[in-house]
């Protein structure tokens, strides 16, 4: 059995812990773009119309100051002297203080080592031992590059590489090679394991298969005999094999391996991973590895784009090997998912449901018909139905309290549940005399509010007292 028919009986399986990992990091990459071009101004503040000239190149998913105000435990949005026609934006306090640890540890030598010996390896497994600069800079997200690496890390590590050629077609070329770093993650576990292993020998993938996967009987002997295939290094020239044959395919996954454990997140948008294996010229093989091996690389399409995540690397939608820049990103997410209500911090999980019915909850008492909103300094508060109809103004006050201009907001909210609770009202009156005719409405109205019409008592004259004494008398 060949690999094309192993492919048509491979059936895809959506694994929702590698997509709940995907979705959770959806607009970290737009949102550090906007934190850095803000940090970068002197003022560090940008008015929203210079970041709304960058939403394209930033990859910002929806209008500028909607994605601003999504984030207001990072961005805080002002108006300069209180005067001005476009808002600006700056930075909170606490997504300040986490720039700093980031760098600090893109300045540490232990990283910037680790930086320069994943560059190093991407080198020696491309032809001719050179990457263009636009492709480096494609993948500057994925290999964990600082913003300037080629004037901040490369020419501290002369003895690795060197940018060669002009601005527009420079590329990054490998100066010497380094056989202890020629060796894959794959050969390294099974140095270190007591299985004896050396060049050359069949080396097994590891593998997970997510939860309701099924492989027929021909398709598990195909696998397993392609895993006792001979392992060839992703860091030896193999395109002298046949495109189409399984000993190819395996040279191929080996190579996608290797490039993968090079990221920091051991993932990356399939578009990228294919502009490399382009560059590498087997983007077609890798195409077919992606697709012979589900149980090797997850395809995701969680973000609108198709996201190629190492299984292996992962357990219940966690990277299982601890990443000093991985830390920092995901204290970059909790800050992203962390709003404030009522002076304190509260988390909100992300990517799903969950979150939007925890924000929704925390801000309801009871369950209403028409609810209305009020933003208060980029959050927003939301009131039940039941609330609008009572108008609660201290409640209204307090929790408004302390915001700028909170006395003329709860006036509002105030002016705004009136005027939904008349609306109301018309409303079901029109309704009722469209069913109804004239007469009969009114007559319908009055029963509606006789059953209301509280009950009043009627004062006593002198003749019903003469009377009720007479009563009293023949009754004794």
């Amino acid at each position: 059995m060949d690999g094309a028919a192993a492919t048509t009986a491979i059936k895809f399986v959506r694994d929702r812990g590698l997509d709940h990992a995907v979705e959770r990091e959806k607009n970290l990459l737009p949102l550090l773009n906007v934190k850095n071009l803000i940090k970068s101004e002197p003022s560090k503040s940008l008015p929203i119309s210079i970041i709304a000239q960058n939403k394209d190149s930033f990859k910002i998913p929806s209008r500028p100051i909607e994605f601003i105000r999504k984030y207001p435990s990072v961005f805080h949005e002002f108006l300069p002297g209180g005067i001005g026609i476009h808002p600006h934006i700056k930075l909170t306090q606490e997504v300040l203080d986490i720039d700093a640890d980031e760098h600090l540890v893109y300045e540490s030598d232990s990283y910037r080592q680790l930086v320069a010996d994943r560059l190093l390896k991407l080198l020696m497994i491309s032809r001719m031992n050179k990457i263009p600069i636009n492709i480096l800079d494609k993948l500057k997200w994925d290999l964990g590059l600082p913003q300037n690496y080629l004037k901040t890390l490369v020419p501290d590590f002369p003895d690795c590489f060197r940018v060669v050629g002009s601005n527009d077609s420079g590329q990054l070329e490998l100066v010497c090679w380094s056989d202890e770093l020629a060796v894959s993650i794959l050969e390294k576990k099974a140095m270190e394991g007591e299985s004896g292993y050396s060049k050359g020998m069949p080396l097994a993938f590891p593998v997970k298969f997510s939860k309701g996967f099924e492989m027929d009987k021909k398709v598990k002997k195909w696998w397993d005999d392609w895993q006792k295939l001979p392992y060839v290094s992703p860091y030896e020239n193999a395109l002298h094999l046949s495109p189409k044959t399984d000993e190819s395919d395996k040279w191929a996954t080996a190579v996608l391996h290797e490039i993968l454990n090079l990221f920091v997140a051991r993932k990356a948008e399939r578009d990228d991973v294919l502009c490399i294996g382009e560059y590498l010229g087997i983007r077609s093989r890798f195409k077919r590895v992606l697709l012979h091996h589900p149980h090797i690389f997850y395809l995701s399409s969680k973000i609108g784009t198709y996201t190629v995540v190492l299984k292996e690397a992962y357990k219940r939608g966690l990277l299982i090997e601890n990443n000093p820049l991985m830390n920092i990103r995901n204290r970059y997410l909790h800050l992203m998912h962390t709003v404030r209500e009522h002076g304190k911090d509260i988390s909100m999980s992300s990517g799903t449901n969950q979150e939007k019915k925890a924000a929704s909850n925390a801000s309801k008492k009871e369950a209403g018909d028409d609810d209305s909103e009020e933003e208060n300094n980029g959050v927003s508060v939301t009131f039940s139905g039941s609330e609008t109809e009572n108008g609660d103004s201290d409640e209204e006050e307090d929790r408004f309290k302390g915001g700028r201009g909170s006395s003329r907001e709860a006036v509002a909210v105030s002016r705004r549940r009136r005027t939904t609770t008349t609306r109301r009202s018309k409303r079901n009156n029109g309704d009722l005399k469209t069913h109804l005719g004239d007469g009969e409405c009114e007559r319908a109205m009055g029963r509606r509010h006789s059953r209301t019409k509280p009950k009043v008592p009627q004062p006593l004259n002198a003749s019903t007292n003469v009377h009720r004494r007479s009563q009293q008398r023949s009754s004794s």
